[in-house]
This record gives C-alpha cells, sequence and structure tokens, in this order.
C-alpha cells in the first residue's frame, strides 16, 4: 500500500513539475484505499499492530478524545502560511494506538496510586533446603529443615525450622478441628504404608509442605492462628531455654537469634510474651559471652515493648539488667533507676527484683 502511494506521487511530480506537487498530493491522499481495498500481506501487518493495543476508555474519555480530535483538524491549529497537505496533518496527530497506550499507562497509574495503601502484604517464602533420614531407634522418621524468608530484601542468613512429617500433620489436624471452613481448600500430603523414605517420597512431600505452609500464610484467619505459630517458635524457644539452663549459652544464642527472626517475619500478636522471652534470653547469653552492648540493645528493645505497662513481670528484670549494663559501659542510666526506684516504692516488684536468667529458669513454655 505504501509504495502504490509513493509511485504514485513520483509520477505526479514527474507530470507535473514541482509547482504542481502539492495540488496532486491532495486527490492523491483522498484517494487513500479503504479497508477492503488493503492487500493481503498490508491487512495482516496492520491486524497484527493493532491487536497488542489495549484501550480501557469510558464514554467521557471518548468524548474528550472526539473534541481533541476536532480541535486538531480546524485551520487554526495549523501556523499561517503553512501549506501542510492531508497526509501532513494525520501526520501530526497522535496515531490510535500510541493514543490507547498512554491513556492505559495513565491509568494503570490512577490504579496505582489509590490501591497501593490496600494492597495484601506479600507473603512468607518457605523453602525446604534438605531433609535426611533420622534413626533413633526405636523410631525412623526424616527430618525436613525450611528456610523461611520474608518480604523484602533477602536475609542474610534466613531463619530456619526443622519439622518431621508428624509435626506438620499435628498442625494440619488442629487447624482443620478449629477451621474447618478455610481449610477444605488446602490439601496435605498423605500418610504413606511403604516407601516413605524414597528419595522421590521426600521430594515430593518437600514440595508439599512448602505449599501447605505458603497456602496457610495466605490466609488472614490461619495466619494468626495460635497453633500455627507455635508450629513456627515453640520448638526453638524450647530448646534454647533448655540450652540457657545448662549453660550452652552460645548454642542456645543462635536458638535465640533464629526464634528472633521467626517471630519478626511472622509478626506475632502483641499481646504474647514470646518476644520479651526472646530478648531476655539474647541478653543472657550475650552478657554470658561478654558482649554487653548487645546485651544492653536487647534490654532496650524490651523496654521499648513495655514501655505502656508498669505491672509486667519483666519489666523491673529488665530495668535492672539496663542499669547495670549502662553503668559498665558508661551510658546513661537515670531513667532506668528511676523507673525501677518508682516500681519498688509502689511495691510491684522486690528488691532486688529477680534477674533475666531467673525468670527465663521459672518461665513454663507450654
Amino acid at each position: 500500500m505504501a509504495s502504490r502511494l509513493l509511485h504514485r506521487l513520483r509520477h505526479a511530480l514527474a507530470s507535473d513539475g514541482p509547482g504542481e506537487a502539492a495540488a496532486a498530493a491532495g486527490p492523491e491522499v483522498e484517494q487513500f484505499p479503504e479497508s477492503s481495498e488493503l492487500e493481503d500481506d498490508d491487512a495482516e501487518g496492520l491486524s497484527s499492530r493493532l491487536s497488542g493495543t489495549l484501550s480501557f476508555t469510558s464514554a467521557e474519555d471518548e468524548e474528550d478524545e472526539d473534541d481533541e480530535d476536532e480541535e486538531d483538524a480546524g485551520p487554526d491549529s495549523l501556523p499561517a502560511g503553512d501549506g501542510a497537505s492531508g497526509e501532513d496533518a494525520e501526520r501530526s496527530s497522535p496515531p490510535d494506538g500510541q493514543r490507547g497506550s498512554q491513556l492505559l499507562a495513565r491509568q494503570l497509574q490512577d490504579f496505582w496510586k489509590k490501591s497501593r495503601n490496600t494492597l495484601v502484604p506479600q507473603r512468607l517464602l518457605f523453602e525446604v533446603t534438605s531433609a535426611s533420614v533420622v534413626k533413633d531407634p526405636p523410631s525412623k522418621y526424616v527430618l525436613y529443615t525450611l528456610a523461611v524468608m520474608g518480604p523484602g530484601p533477602p536475609d542474610r542468613q534466613p531463619a530456619q525450622i526443622s519439622r518431621r512429617y508428624s509435626d506438620f500433620e499435628r498442625l494440619h489436624r488442629n487447624l482443620q478441628r478449629q477451621f474447618r471452613g478455610p481449610m477444605a481448600a488446602i490439601s496435605f500430603p498423605r500418610k504413606r504404608l511403604r516407601r516413605n523414605f524414597t528419595a522421590e517420597t521426600i521430594a515430593r512431600r518437600s514440595r508439599a509442605f512448602e505449599q501447605f505452609l505458603g497456602h496457610l500464610q495466605a490466609v488472614p484467619e490461619l495466619r494468626h492462628a495460635p497453633d500455627l505459630q507455635d508450629f513456627f517458635v515453640l520448638p526453638e524457644l524450647r530448646r534454647a531455654q533448655s540450652l540457657t539452663c545448662t549453660g550452652l549459652y552460645r548454642e542456645a544464642l543462635a536458638l535465640w537469634a533464629n526464634a528472633w527472626q521467626l517471630q519478626a517475619h511472622l509478626r506475632a500478636s502483641s499481646g504474647s510474651d514470646r518476644p520479651l522471652l526472646t530478648l531476655a534470653g539474647l541478653a543472657v547469653c550475650y552478657q554470658e559471652l561478654e558482649d554487653p552492648g548487645e546485651a544492653r540493645a536487647c534490654c532496650e528493645k524490651a523496654l521499648q515493648l513495655l514501655r505502656d505497662t508498669s505491672a509486667h513481670l519483666f519489666l523491673a528484670p529488665f530495668l535492672e539488667a539496663h542499669v547495670r549494663l549502662s553503668w559498665r559501659l558508661g551510658l546513661d542510666k537515670r531513667q532506668s533507676e528511676a523507673q525501677l526506684q518508682a516500681l519498688q516504692e509502689a511495691g510491684l516488684t522486690p528488691t532486688p527484683p529477680p534477674s533475666l536468667k531467673e525468670m527465663l529458669i521459672k518461665e513454663v513454655l507450654d
């Protein structure tokens, strides 16, 4: 089609001379072929170009576009003395596809601005990084280690949990009993009587457990269920507490840090004492490992969580530890001292208050 128009234009220029070229161009443009006259190749090219153009326009948008077209087509839109032909006028206005793409981009930007504050937060990601067969006579089972990754930039060391099939099955059974509706659509790998330790079975269950936890996190009603929180955090806290009480502080520190990372990803409910217990474990281990700066930082985090209460059992122990660590580091301790003295004068805590380590030993995790 374009080659035919060019041929006609050249023919008019050769026959009529340069003075009549503008006059010849007008009729040629008016003789632009209708869509029914397009050659097959041209029609296919046009349809392929238009098929990729999306336009979401309302009736008001279409009326606005028609008004803009009429203004562009009027004689006032051309500067005085401009001898542009009808073909040049068509080139000056943006093509329909370009106008549609610009409108689509503008509407997508408007949609993003409106929905930016209402989008669902990104979910956690779960990945089985290893699976090992454990022989603990008389039992034998597969231990699955999962990395728990939160949204945003990747962690240097992702939080991890190690669970066996019976742990997943117990979680599934408890949630089914409490949330029959939401759990109806969530699948779980069934038990097998044989071939439980083959590579194929372990690989399939690994993928199934990843999907199972991902589906639970996707449902708000299940995401904050106490049983799901216990599944992730409770075994880590129990092992960390046991190691701390037996004096294995370095091993316990790694478990406390992992438990703190898990709770940060899970966004534990504000009424839970587990974040405070975790910070207490971290502070004790850092003190015993001669790192008072990190221990004091853990106390400050805990006091920030306790800023709106004056009767919590952990408040006085954290204040006492903060005063002692601040004195050791030569930092300001007056505010913590005053708050601790006020609690003692009000009879809300004994003198001296129990230490964080004593609180850890007494705490019962259930």
